[in-house]
């Protein structure tokens, strides 16, 4: 495996993935996490860190947090059940600026009202976070919940993309104000 870091708005961004001749720029991703994420990947003492293979990775990271770029074009490896890969698969359907709750997303792939928890684990196990964009999906309430990387993060995330509207502070000015978070849960 390889690894490298990239500064963001929202932290030192970890990217993971293998050398392959198989992908466009010869490089799958397999993780990407952000500072203090819940389950985040740790780089192992056989990886290797080596910018180089990431540049296509970094520069589409950088295209979004610039506003240039709306859709990812990399190319994703991940080694979930048959059911997180068909979540995370319908994660990136999910337009930029908008957001969905976890019962759409659920109907979505086809999983019923009991299965909505399930849908839940498998997002908050999202190894590619940003990429497979499991920050817009909030609770049917219309409140942020969960988060791998902090509710801060997914709020940030949500208001870059234009899903939450600024607001502002009527003391001191324009700001991202904070919307009311929820419960953390289990769902991120």
């Amino acid at each position: 495996m390889l690894y490298t870091t990239l500064a963001s708005p929202v932290g030192e961004l970890l990217l993971v993935g293998t050398a392959t001749d198989q992908a466009p720029g010869g490089l799958t991703l397999a993780s990407l996490s952000l500072p203090g994420q819940r389950g985040a990947a740790v780089p192992a003492p056989h990886w290797r860190r080596a910018a180089e293979p990431f540049v296509a990775v970094a520069g589409e990271i950088e295209e979004y947090f610039a506003g240039e770029r709306r859709r990812f074009t990399l190319t994703l490896q991940t080694g979930g059940t048959g059911f997180q890969e068909r979540v995370w698969r319908a994660l990136e359907a999910i337009p930029y600026g908008t957001t969905i709750s976890y019962g759409q997303l659920a109907a979505r792939i086809g999983a019923g009202r009991g299965e909505v928890r399930a849908v839940g684990t498998a997002v908050g196990a999202n190894p590619l976070l940003l990429v497979r964009p499991c920050h817009r999906v909030i609770g049917a309430d219309g409140m942020l919940r969960g988060f791998a990387a902090g509710l801060d993060r997914k709020e940030f995330l949500l208001r870059h993309e234009g899903a939450l509207a600024p607001t502002l502070d009527l003391a001191g000015g324009a700001t991202a104000a904070s919307v009311p978070a929820g419960s953390a849960g289990e769902f991120g």
